[in-house]
């Protein structure tokens, strides 16, 4: 382990900090984080770090706005301690679908959110799989894009598949999915959603070869898992002979669960840039891959002034 950093976590994810010291051959530094009964919060720091090269990991999932606002007093309480950098590293980038105005008198979310990052103290952005690429450029601070194709690849391939299709789950998802599919050196087919007037249910039309394949169905995050399960419907309908489901970030809100388990897919394959363990006990198809190695080979490359593209070649 390099001498000279210090890895923070925040409370939101409190298995994956320690995934990523674990592999790092380190401890985390002791930060107590304290919330007062009127929900205000105090976090305290209670190692020197003057002058190391510190690196807060917090994912901004739900509770979002608490994840957040924990996250920027962590970055103030290094700063105002005289830690010599700090990296926020952000497995989940919450509000990252706000990315632009959709419609008049709407706020640019992700931009807003990048913004008081930046001016909590934080000199460099480490980040998993953002939903939309523009948001590296939100930022006036170095960003650091990490992808967890790597991780999903590693899996797939040694999985037992048969006459593989990569599907898209939406025209905005073609490029990774395009990606993706060269990786694995098998076909591409995407799904046409549209909806053909109010209040009517969305029909789906598949672009490509399906027939007697096994398909997965790739996004960079499930929420609620609706357009992922009635995709898993109309591929089995174009004769698809099985289903499956491969995304980075499994934020699985409301209905999500039942919707899978209920759903034709056979099993959903997904990181843990978000904490999972009551999801996974009452999902049975959900299979959770962690992205600590990666995550702490980035670190120790970030510190080291090393390559962090070559990780991806």
């Amino acid at each position: 382990m390099p001498e000279g950093i210090k890895i923070i976590s925040g409370s939101s994810h409190m298995t994956l900090p320690q995934e990523v010291v674990g592999t790092l051959g380190t401890s985390l530094c002791d930060t107590t984080i304290t919330t007062f009964s009127d929900g205000e919060v105090m976090i305290q720091i209670n190692e020197n770090v003057r002058g190391t090269d510190t690196f807060v990991i917090q994912s901004t999932c739900p509770p979002v706005n608490d994840n957040i606002m924990k996250l920027l007093l962590i970055i103030d309480a290094l700063k105002r301690a005289s830690a010599g950098r700090i990296t926020a590293v952000i497995p989940y980038y919450g509000y990252g679908r706000q990315d632009r105005k959709v419609q008049p008198r709407v706020p640019i979310s992700s931009k807003l959110i990048a913004d008081l990052i930046t001016a909590a103290g934080a000199n460099r952005v480490l980040a998993v799989d953002l939903h939309a690429g523009q948001i590296q450029g939100f930022f006036n601070i170095p960003v650091d894009h990490l992808y967890a194709s790597p991780v999903l690849l590693d899996y797939i391939r040694r999985g037992n598949f048969r006459d593989l299709v990569i599907v898209s789950p939406d025209a905005g998802g073609v490029e990774r999915a395009r990606a993706f599919a060269k990786k694995l050196q098998c076909s591409l087919a995407i799904i046409d959603k549209r909806r053909e007037m109010a209040n009517v249910s969305q029909v789906m039309h598949v672009i490509g070869e399906v027939k007697g394949r096994d398909a997965i169905i790739l996004d960079d995050m499930i929420d609620t898992a609706g357009t992922t399960t009635q995709a898993a419907i109309a591929l089995k309908e174009e004769g698809a002979s099985r289903v499956f489901a491969a995304s980075t970030h499994a934020v699985l809100s409301g209905p999500a669960i039942d919707r899978i388990n209920d759903s034709v897919i056979e099993e959903v394959i997904v990181t843990n840039t978000i904490p999972l363990n009551s999801k996974k006990e009452k999902c049975r198809k959900l299979t959770v891959l962690s992205i600590a190695p990666l995550l702490a080979e980035a670190i120790k490359r970030i510190h080291e002034e090393s390559s962090i593209s070559s990780l991806f070649v």
